[in-house]
């Protein structure tokens, strides 16, 4: 599709919900609401394709097998799965610009940073995954209470957030 159809042409809406992985190299905009949960976007700025994903906790731990199919729910199954994205359009992933939205504290509660908090265990995986995988974060809105919503509009690689805190 040439960049002047692409300008002209109505854009692919799709929302994300928990656990769920887009990535195109079409026309789209993908949204989704985040509270605890981590998004992953990445975004090739010469051939404008990428991805998102929505994932809930940083890993499925002891009960993965080998076998098991890839989940968008767990960061470092979603991470797999962009990379092999990444592969599949012989692409490199340090090509890509990465994103990196959520892990929010959604209770008000007094050890925000205590092992309890999923949102910030989240992030820190999410971080350690990236980094490990080549992906480097180029911008990220993380932590602090309450939800955010996302709107990653492939067109151009840019990001619409509204942070609600709690």
């Amino acid at each position: 599709m040439s960049p002047a159809i692409l300008q002209t042409a109505k854009p692919v809406k799709v929302h994300l919900l928990p656990g769920d992985f887009y990535f195109s190299d079409e026309n789209s905009i993908i949204t989704t609401v985040l509270g605890s949960c981590i998004s992953i976007a990445v975004w090739h700025p010469l051939l404008r394709i990428g991805g998102m994903s929505h994932s809930i906790l940083p890993g499925r731990g002891k009960g993965k097998s080998g076998n098991q199919k890839l989940d968008g729910c767990y960061i470092d199954d979603a991470i797999e799965l962009l990379l092999r994205e990444i592969g599949k359009h012989h692409t490199h992933p340090a090509d890509y610009q990465v994103k990196l939205f959520g892990g929010g504290n959604m209770f008000k509660q007094p050890h925000a940073e205590s092992a309890l908090n999923i949102g910030g265990s989240n992030i820190r995986a999410a971080r350690q995954l990236l980094g490990a995988s080549g992906l480097t974060v180029h911008t990220e809105h993380v932590g602090g209470s309450g939800h955010r919503r996302i709107i990653f509009d492939m067109r151009d690689g840019s990001v619409l957030l509204k942070h609600e805190k709690i």
